[in-house]
């Protein structure tokens, strides 16, 4: 299962479907959300907001709620009247509750509690899966905490350590990794540094929550002219050396290169 969304991703309420279209055309894929973004009086309607939607499927995410929760049936059964087949999995904690998803579906996990970042390596291993998400606030909570986030905006160590953990895993099974949404809407910079750490690290995508995070997100996900440069050249210069060589003041070996090479993949 391969992942070919773009690196912002944009959620936005099921049961909102006069936002649908408008928040596809600002970002690479929308997330319709049927989980926490929608009251459980709502659920039922904003079922069939998705199964009315007229979007492009392949450019389509919906979030379905918790395996095993009282609204999880229904909302694959939703789904399997839309032309939507990439579904998001909230608070994903067992691999084998996935194994309800055929062949024509890509599941993104959400490990967002301490079960599902301890069960990452599992979960991405299931050939439904095409990649993982963590959450830092379901995640706190599920720990009984109450902040995921020092008041400087920093996150605190149980969080990073489920974000590295959940970024290992679905590196290990060859899947993409998605970052968590920076809820303080106003706060660009956080999102940028966020967002440049995420690439930099090996996240494919950033999810959000505002469509003014979305440019922010593809700046960051974008190489600069300079570093592309960069990378052409030495990837050029490597095709005349053997093994280790010397490049612009730097030792250059197999690693620096596919670093390169991802950089190119992104351009």
């Amino acid at each position: 299962m391969s992942f070919d969304l773009g690196p912002a991703l944009l959620f936005c309420p099921a049961d909102r479907p006069e936002r649908f279209a408008g928040a596809l055309a600002k970002a690479d894929a929308v997330i319709l959300d049927l989980e926490d973004a929608v009251l459980p009086g709502a659920k039922a309607s904003a079922r069939e907001s998705i199964v009315a939607a007229d979007l492009d499927p392949t450019r389509v995410i919906v979030r379905v709620n918790p395996a095993g929760s009282a609204d999880f049936d229904a909302d694959l059964a939703a789904v399997a009247r839309t032309p939507f087949r990439t579904v998001m999995t909230a608070k994903t904690e067992d691999a084998g509750a996935l194994d309800v998803f055929g062949e024509d579906y890509r599941v993104l996990a959400l490990c967002e509690t301490a079960r599902g970042v301890r069960a990452a390596d599992t979960i991405a291993a299931h050939p439904r899966v095409a990649g993982l998400m963590w959450g830092a606030e379901d995640l706190v909570a599920s720990l009984g905490g109450t902040a995921s986030r020092f008041a400087d905006g920093r996150y605190r160590d149980v969080a990073r350590v489920a974000r590295a953990q959940v970024l290992l895993a679905a590196g290990a099974h060859g899947k993409a990794a998605i970052d968590a949404v920076h809820l303080d809407i106003d706060d660009e910079d956080g999102l940028a540094a966020e967002a440049a750490d995420a690439v930099a690290s090996g996240f494919r995508a950033t999810a959000c929550i505002h469509p003014r995070q979305v440019p922010i997100i593809r700046a960051a996900y974008r190489p600069d002219e300079d570093t592309l440069a960069w990378a052409r050249a030495v990837l050029a210069a490597a095709e005349g050396e053997r093994g280790v060589f010397r490049f612009q003041g730097r030792m250059i070996d197999e690693p620096v290169l596919r670093h390169a090479r991802s950089l190119l993949a992104r351009a």
